[in-house]
């Protein structure tokens, strides 16, 4: 298999540096696995867009979910898991989470990540939707995220690994064969170097987060424009699950206009007891699952949706008063202070909520030890499919899943590099086309793709509205296509053109994704499809981008998800 030759319109690389690893992205994922390669000795370069700290763990306000109290278990765990998954969660990746986890966090601690404890000494365990255990381990109350990429990233400081930050990485480089050679990057101006540059590596981690700002409200930081999927499939690497994004519940509300990140109020608040109310104050997710508002987030969203529909209403509320002030002020202190902020006292009244785009379950097909499609590429966290998540993520099984799976990446990379040479191999990239294939969007579409998709592939779908995003996403995608290939005419390459080309790369594949999956499944919900339908569509729609920008699709029954050596090996040779 070689590249699908489309590459984003950029400049020729003005610089290059070498390692054996390059790791994009700075989160626990991308952070976990940079520490562990370079603990096996291998020369690692960690490339983010921002500042080390400002990936999207540290955002992660509910915790970690371990087994790690008494009583519980790792089969516990792996039920409750894959009761959310709605009957798309790959076993072996399920039961490798919930059996590694707890070590993996111990070892997290071990890094210098300090958890809650209660007052005997322990972890102090919380309790959070869909799962029937305490078992999330928390930070500072409502956190976690910021206390884990503080641990990570004092220990990459100080064991001296070299970081490129404030870059966005474009594409991957590849040899003649096929495999891995590095990445392209644009350092925006305050990096070691500046403008666009490369780093050749036969080995690239992609840890790259999420894609939630292909939606107007979302609870994603503003570098979370599917970057690392959209590279992926230009490589032609397969992707799958990308029409089961997670919608948040409970996403303060800020006003019907309001885009970009919304503040998140953690499914912790729920998980200690705060009641879902109308405006008439009635509970009613009462009676709809036995466990009422900790139900998995999709119900819970459709709860919301179904209840806003009847009433005509904007939002609903969340009803946390009987916390009382102390209570608010030590474990929900970020959250506190996010609904102040905003005029809105939760000690003393409700606070408005309404779902949000919040995690995307799919991303780039990965086997049991984050190997892609593609030879050398690798993919862990958000970015990544590994098949726990299924249809629908069990909250705080995110930041497990990209602890677990980078450590396995880098073991994966370390015997590698004891098994073929691997720091012997100098990657050498087909040299770089003088004209790239893929046109540009101007910066303003990225609002325009925003808003067809909150319109037509939000928490609410249905074959009309879906048909209506494909068609207008299409237009975009053939101005653009017919302004290059017609007049060799492009927006100008840019951070901001950049990234809006990558939102409509995904959002195209999430839409077709959506299109076929005639259905209701986990966070998938078709209103025009409304029951689950197990006969036709258990199964992964999985995604390659062709040569000539089209869209291929295919389905894979559930046994089959990990992409196999066989199966790499017939895609490299297509």
């Amino acid at each position: 298999m070689t590249s699908t030759g489309i590459r984003l319109h950029a400049p020729a690389p003005g610089w290059s540096i070498s390692a054996d690893v390059v790791v994009v992205g700075s989160g626990v994922a991308g952070l976990t696995a940079a520490l562990r390669c370079e603990a096996a000795g291998l020369t690692t370069v960690v490339v983010t867009k921002a500042r080390l700290d400002d990936g999207s763990t540290r955002w992660a306000q509910g915790g970690i979910a371990a087994a790690l109290g008494e009583g519980d278990s790792p089969e516990q765990h792996q039920d409750d898991t894959l009761v959310a998954g709605a009957g798309l969660c790959d076993e072996e990746a399920v039961r490798i989470l919930v059996t590694e986890g707890p070590d993996a966090v111990r070892r997290l601690i071990d890094t210098g990540a300090h958890f809650d404890e209660s007052e005997e000494g322990g972890l102090e365990l919380t309790r959070e939707g869909g799962h029937h255990r305490r078992r999330i381990a928390h930070a500072g109350g409502d956190a976690t995220g910021a206390e884990i990429s503080r641990a990570l990233v004092e220990a990459v400081r100080a064991r001296g690994l070299r970081t490129i930050e404030n870059a966005l990485v474009l594409d991957l480089l590849m040899d003649a064969d096929g495999r891995t050679a590095g990445v392209t990057l644009h350092v925006m101006g305050e990096g070691q170097h500046d403008g666009v540059g490369a780093v050749h590596a036969p080995a690239v981690v992609l840890a790259t987060g999420g894609m939630g700002q292909v939606f107007s409200a979302t609870t994603n930081p503003s570098v979370s424009t599917g970057d690392g999927v959209a590279l992926a499939l230009r490589a032609g690497a397969e992707v799958s699950d990308l029409e089961f994004v997670q919608f948040h519940p409970t996403v303060l509300f800020l006003g019907p206009d309001a885009e970009g990140q919304q503040p998140l109020v953690s499914e912790a608040v729920r998980g200690e007891g705060a009641h879902l109310v109308d405006a008439d104050g009635v509970r009613f997710m009462a009676g709809q699952h036995e466990l009422a508002e900790l139900a998995p987030r999709d119900i819970v969203a459709k709860g919301i949706m179904r209840r806003m529909q009847e009433q005509d209403a904007e939002h609903m509320f969340l009803d946390a008063r009987h916390f009382g002030a102390e209570m608010w002020e030590h474990r929900f202190p970020t959250i506190l202070a996010a609904c102040r902020a905003n005029g809105i006292d939760p000690v003393t009244e409700p606070v408005p909520v309404a779902p949000a785009a919040h995690y995307a379950s799919g991303g780039v097909r990965t086997d049991s030890h984050g190997r892609t499609t593609v030879p050398g590429l690798y993919a862990c966290g958000e970015v990544a499919c590994t098949g726990v998540h299924g249809a629908n993520r069990l909250a705080s099984n995110s930041l497990l899943e990209g602890l677990v799976y980078a450590e396995r990446i880098a073991a994966d990379i370390a015997e590698s590099h004891t098994d073929n040479g691997l720091h012997a191999r100098v990657p050498h990239p087909v040299p770089y086309p003088d004209k790239p294939a893929h046109p540009l969007l101007a910066p303003e579409a990225r609002f325009t793709i925003q808003r067809i998709m909150a319109n037509g592939a939000g928490v609410l779908r249905s074959a009309g509205s879906l048909a209506g995003a494909a068609d207008q996403l299409q237009r975009l995608h053939t101005d653009a296509r017919d302004a290059l290939d017609e007049n060799g005419k492009t927006a100008e390459p840019g951070v901001d053109t950049w990234e809006a080309t990558n939102l409509l790369c995904v959002a195209r594949v999430l839409v077709a994704a959506a299109r076929q999956r005639e259905e209701t499944r986990g966070c998938h919900w078709r209103e025009d499809r409304p029951e689950r339908d197990d006969t036709t569509w258990r199964r992964h729609i999985v995604v390659r981008l062709n040569p000539d920008r089209t869209l291929a699709l295919h389905t894979t029954d559930t046994a089959d998800f990990p992409p196999t050596r066989q199966h790499r090996q017939r895609l490299q040779e297509q």
